[in-house]
């Protein structure tokens, strides 16, 4: 048994983990708590830096062996330590590259080459949008490197200082408790100068933006919906999130999401609609506008002579279902499902019905062979969904089955 699981908890594996799967479980956590995929949480620089020293412990056979034994103190020969790697360097080491896209830490020079967070909006449109297209605008707010110092912070020729707490670094070390008399050691972001590693002094700084490098501009944005784009589609404008120091700049992400339609249903290119029609229309065909389409255009369809439509019957007009995005011209089919709808009561009271009964097909008779009992039974007027809701069956338990075969026996099965 060992005597401390911290570190094993940290990385979720077992205090048996092979070699293989304890590098496998750190590349999963790694990748999910790097400081850079958590820009907003405070603590990811300190977490991330905890990850590191359990995987540095267990990944060795010596260290991993004092830490089983006496944990986190490493025992009267004070084996345990913290191992004082930057986190890119270390993630580096273990990938072979930078898994992020060239993104190190927070800290002077090195955090050239990083890309600001993307912002991603959420944009509702509706089936005629991505038919017909669309141009949106949209008035925004964003933080922009502020135009009077250039985003340095301070006065023209304004040098700033070495942050004197980090001492350029960017990160300074702070221990935490990680268990009864054990004390871990780890980076987080210098506080003073905000990971940027130097600092303008307050005389120096900017008088727009104050030393804080940004300022805030409003801006109208113009969006782009083409024909033919789908659902959940991205619309990229680069370039358009806000604006860091030193950090290539995020982009302004627009998310589609299409609203349902009261008479199309989409799928890729087709399109589906029901139509209904009457019982005249059915058996006696039709040549009528069925619908108006999504560009406002009325579809014009005329039956086969002769033909008997029944319910659920469809039909396809080629071409013209969605159009293809970048290639409007090309469209797919559109699906028509027929409806029957039956004459209602009040006009059937108004006509003949003897010499509707003589024109319309004769009536079925009894089933054939007759039954011996017939009962002349009631009924109402339901709706199919109602079946199933009065089943007051209980289910039977497994575990009753289990107990009554028990005590019964086991069936006995035999050839028939």
């Amino acid at each position: 048994m060992v005597a401390d699981t911290t570190y094993y908890d940290l990385l979720g594996v077992k205090p048996e983990a092979t070699e293989g799967e304890i590098k496998k479980a750190y590349r999963k956590q790694a990748m999910l708590h790097h400081p850079d995929k958590n820009p907003n949480d405070p603590e990811a620089s300190q977490k991330f830096q905890g990850l590191q020293n359990a995987y540095s412990t267990l990944i060795d056979a010596e260290e991993r062996a004092a830490y089983d034994r006496y944990g986190v103190d490493g025992g009267p020969g004070g084996h345990g330590h913290s191992h004082d790697m930057d986190p890119e360097d270390f993630l580096a080491h273990l990938f072979g590259g930078m898994p992020f896209g060239g993104g190190p830490m927070p800290g002077g020079p090195r955090r050239r080459g990083r890309k600001g967070e993307d912002t991603i909006i959420p944009y509702d449109v509706t089936l005629e949008d991505l038919y017909n297209g669309k141009t949106a605008y949209f008035n925004t707010e964003r933080n922009v490197l502020c135009g009077t110092c250039k985003g340095s912070g301070g006065r023209p020729n304004a040098k700033p200082s070495k942050c004197t707490k980090c001492n350029g670094r960017g990160i300074t070390t702070v221990h935490r408790q990680v268990g009864p008399s054990q004390v871990g050691v780890s980076q987080v972001t210098c506080p003073d100068c905000h990971g940027e590693g130097t600092k303008i002094r307050d005389k120096d700084r900017c008088k727009k933006c104050k030393g804080g490098k940004i300022t805030n501009e409003k801006k109208k944005l113009e969006v782009n919906i083409e024909k033919g784009m789908v659902d959940r589609q991205k619309i990229v404008l680069a370039g358009e999130g806000d604006q860091e120091p030193g950090i290539k700049t995020g982009d302004v992400i627009f998310q589609l999401r299409s609203k349902p339609h009261e008479t199309f249903e989409r799928s890729g290119a087709d399109l589906l609609t029901a139509v209904a029609i009457t019982l005249s229309e059915a058996l006696l065909g039709f040549s009528r506008i069925l619908i108006t389409h999504l560009d406002g255009r009325g579809i014009h369809v005329a039956s086969e002579p002769g033909k008997v439509y029944t319910p659920g019957e469809t039909i396809v007009v080629k071409g013209e279902g969605m159009p293809t995005y970048k290639l409007p011209d090309k469209r797919g089919d559109l699906y028509i499902v027929f409806e029957l709808e039956m004459p209602s009561p009040e006009w059937l009271q108004k006509v003949d019905r003897t010499a509707i009964e003589k024109l319309l097909p004769p009536k079925k008779a009894d089933i054939s062979p007759r039954p011996e009992v017939v009962d002349d039974v009631e009924y109402e007027h339901t709706d199919v969904g109602n079946f199933g809701d009065d089943d007051d069956d209980e289910e039977w338990d497994s575990d009753d089955d289990e107990d009554d075969e028990d005590e019964m026996g086991a069936p006995d099965c035999r050839p028939q």
